[in-house]
């Protein structure tokens, strides 16, 4: 157990006793004589007159000073009620106690009883008649009473906030320490009498019956601060090292759970402290109020403790979350526990003044006290940082290149002190307090945040690692790839981000330290989701889970109905790929639009709500969905009338290819090169397209030769004729044939022509039958014309021609 941490629990279970032991025992008021019934009917409709009289006062104030006194009335008021309470409760026991002896009246038929019992019986029941009225107009005078100091301490609140921005005298001046004679002696008298209501219920608890309990209960506590926290830390370690896959999930758990237990140790022990003594009797409202509010501030400084002494991490530097040198955290090991003390002192005078309801001028001065130290111990922590920091690079032993964000981070909270201390110099105290109050709150929410986001991905990391255990267990029994982990790590991750991080936006703008709890924010959450903004979509929290879960469902029906369409029901009955293909396409656009109307259906959101909306960007909609929504119907074109199907072969553009999938918006083509093309669906409706297979057809494979013109065309138009239908590919119906298509100076040019089963099978069939054509003249030697012998047959035609113009 480390040092640091025994100070601030010991500071943390002797506080309260500091305040309780510090003043003496109260004498014992003489009791008079009490009244009776018709006497307390009508005080305590006095009682009422002037609770509608200090509530009118209360609209009309407007100093602090005169709500003070106006509360200091109403707490008068809420005792002299209770008081009266108290009287009424022994009187309707006696009375009922009266009545179950008389018994209920006899029924109609039975003997008779005695006229002096049934007269007694009546005026028992008139006098519980009013006692029971009594009673409830004390019950409500005292919520009556409750909720208008609640609402005085809420403008007392709301006084104090409009005062940021004013000037109340610098901390230096001698002004600003002097303070009116009276308003000192009231607070003084307040504050003694808070003390005494302490030490009271600090007496009640060490009364002879209740001594040992409540001794046993103060070390059980100890107990529990002292050694719990060091005991369970050493059973998380042992788990983090046994259980925990290696990793940053071992730093972050570390850091986290270091964090928790010590809030948790800390609290359990503070609340053993509590039922020690609200055992014995019942707490007043302002101790009550007093004790539930150290409660939280307690846990708020725990958290700064444990969560600095996480990372720091002095006893194991290589479980440190954050990447710091040794020096520099050493340099600051002490401000964690300093900063929680300092804290809790703090809060409990804000909790002291708010208890004893202490005037402004003594309220701004103590904020203005505790405002200066909290901002000297901020700055002198940057300052020892950068210190640190500079004696590493002139000595050049840093191991850690220090962060962007580190420097930034020291150099906001520098910034910050700056202007609490410049602030409490010129004099405007309430605004450094706010400010001092939001520099706390603001760091222990981003800390926490940090916290949470890194446990959060390092978990999901871990726990979907192709190489854990828990990876490993969902790739077998749910057949999952490596791909498929690293999705679900991405999502989860990303959906605990996004929580995450609108919990922090929620808690930094919504909470303040030492009042602000999770609970208080998880309502808060609610009631943003739970808007007006959204009422007016008709989406509350309850729909929105609807609505994923249909979402989630339907994809998953969406795909499983897909899958079993493509591989059960349609190979078993269309055995046209195509076919099967644009079937499934279909299905699955239609799909996925009834699967949005359904989501919108369980979202409650009514059309005519976003009516607005569509019409203001119609216009943008039209022009920018134009193309997309010709592509669509295009495509749905494609897919019903089936002009072009996947495995067609198809030219459009001078380009031939396979159609290997036809989407939504536009349709991919396979070219020879086993490249891919998208061509828009509309452009397969709008432009001519050859579609080379539709209808089963037939490939041609033609040829084309040139010979010389003394060869025997007969016998040529045999050998092709032969080369063709010894080719085995070459269908024999229709049979081939040779056509002799022209006859010029260059020569004889004959063309072979042939069918095969597929034109995919035209480019390889034409070059196995030049090769065995080739071959088949060269047996026969029979040639083919060649560009040198065109030239010299043109040469010698010219030359015949110039010999016959010369001998004419």
């Amino acid at each position: 157990m480390s040092k640091p941490l025994n100070i601030f629990l010991t500071t943390c279970l002797l506080f309260i006793g500091l305040f309780l032991t510090s003043q003496s025992s109260l004498a014992a008021q003489a009791e008079g004589q009490e009244p009776g019934l018709k006497e307390i009917a009508g005080q305590l409709k006095q009682y009422k007159t002037q609770i509608d009289d200090i509530k009118q006062q209360v609209s009309r104030a407007n100093t602090d000073n005169r709500l003070i006194k106006l509360f200091d009335t109403t707490q008068k008021l809420g005792v002299e009620v209770d008081n009266m309470a108290a009287l009424l409760q022994p009187m309707h026991d006696k009375v009922q106690a009266q009545l179950q002896v008389l018994g209920p009246a006899p029924e109609a038929g039975a003997g008779a009883e005695t006229a002096s019992v049934s007269e007694q019986r009546n005026a028992l029941n008139r006098d519980k008649k009013q006692i029971d009225e009594a009673i409830g107009t004390s019950q409500s005078l005292q919520t009556n009473i409750r909720a208008l100091g609640i609402q005085i301490n809420d403008l007392r609140r709301t006084y104090f906030k409009s005062q940021l921005t004013s000037n109340s005298g610098s901390i230096l001046s001698g002004t600003f320490w002097l303070q009116e004679t009276d308003t000192q002696a009231v607070d003084v008298q307040r504050f003694n009498d808070f003390c005494e209501q302490l030490l009271k219920t600090w007496q009640a608890g060490w009364e002879p019956e209740w001594f040992w309990g409540t001794l046993w209960l103060l070390v059980a506590a100890v107990a529990i601060a002292f050694s719990g926290c060091y005991l369970i830390e050493r059973l998380l370690v042992w788990i983090n090292i046994t259980w925990l896959p290696d990793g940053r999930l071992r730093r972050s758990f570390n850091s986290l759970a270091s964090t928790l237990v010590t809030m948790f140790t800390i609290t359990l022990a503070l609340s053993i402290v509590k039922g020690a003594f609200s055992r014995v009797e019942e707490f007043s409202p302002q101790v009550n109020d007093f004790v539930e509010g150290f409660v939280q501030l307690v846990v708020f400084c725990s958290l700064i403790y444990g969560g600095g002494r996480a990372f720091l991490s002095l006893n194991r530097p290589s479980w440190r979350l954050v990447q710091v040198d040794d020096s520099v955290a050493a340099s600051v090991r002490y401000f964690p526990s300093l900063l929680a003390v300092l804290g809790l002192i703090v809060g409990s005078i804000d909790l002291f003044n708010n208890a004893i309801s202490a005037s402004l001028g003594t309220t701004i001065r103590t904020n203005g006290i505790v405002s200066a130290v909290m901002a000297s111990v901020m700055l002198v922590m940057m300052l020892r940082i950068q210190h640190a920091h500079r004696h590493l690079e002139k000595e050049g032993e840093s191991t850690v290149k220090r962060s962007r964000l580190d420097a930034l981070v020291c150099l906001l909270v520098m910034l910050a002190s700056l202007v609490i201390l410049a602030a409490l110099l010129i004099g405007y105290i309430a605004f450094a307090r706010y400010l001092t109050y939001q520099v706390i709150w603001f760091s222990m929410v981003l800390v926490a945040f940090y916290y949470l986001v890194t446990f959060a991905t390092d978990f999901f990391a871990a726990v979907f690692s192709p190489q854990t255990a828990s990876g490993k267990a969902m790739k077998k029994s749910l057949r999952f790839k490596d791909r498929h982990l690293e999705q679900l790590a991405v999502v989860f991750t990303a959906f605990t981000k996004c929580a995450l991080l609108l919990m922090t936006i929620i808690a930094l703008f919504n909470g303040t330290f030492g009042t602000t709890t999770p609970s208080l924010l998880i309502s808060k959450l609610v009631r943003i989701l739970s808007g007006d903004g959204l009422k007016q979509l008709h989406i509350v929290p309850g729909n929105l889970l609807n609505a994923v879960l249909s979402l989630v469902i339907g994809l998953y029906i969406l795909r499983v109905t897909q899958r079993w369409l493509s591989q059960e029901l349609l190979p078993k009955t269309i055995t046209d790929i195509g076919i099967r293909a644009s079937l499934i396409t279909l299905f699955t656009n239609v799909g996925y639009v009834l699967l949005i109307l359904i989501t919108l259906a369980a979202l409650g959101i009514q059309w005519n709500n976003l009516a607005w909306i569509v019409s203001a960007l119609s216009v943008g909609i039209g022009f920018g969905l134009q193309e997309i929504v010709k592509n669509f119907i295009s495509g749905l074109i494609l897919l019903t009338e089936r002009p072009v199907k996947v495995g067609d072969m198809i030219g459009i553009g001078g380009i031939e290819g396979d159609v290997r999938r036809i989407n939504v918006r536009a349709t991919e083509i396979q070219l020879s090169d086993r490249s891919t093309m998208i061509v828009p669906n509309s452009q397969l409706i709008s432009q001519n397209v050859r579609n080379a297979t539709m209808g089963n057809a037939q490939g041609v494979v033609t040829i084309a030769l040139t010979f010389p013109t003394n060869i025997d065309p007969e016998q040529v138009r045999d050998l092709l004729l032969s080369a063709y239908r010894n080719y085995e590919v070459i269908l024999p119906t229709p049979a081939p044939y040779v056509r002799f298509s022209q006859l010029g100076p260059e020569g004889i040019i004959l063309s072979v022509t042939g069918y095969v089963a597929s034109p995919r099978m035209v480019g390889s069939s034409k070059s196995e039958l030049l090769f065995n054509i080739l071959k088949l003249l060269r047996q026969n030697e029979v040639n083919l014309s060649s560009p040198q012998e065109v030239v010299f047959m043109k040469q010698r035609a010219k030359a015949l021609a110039d010999d016959d113009e010369f001998s004419s």
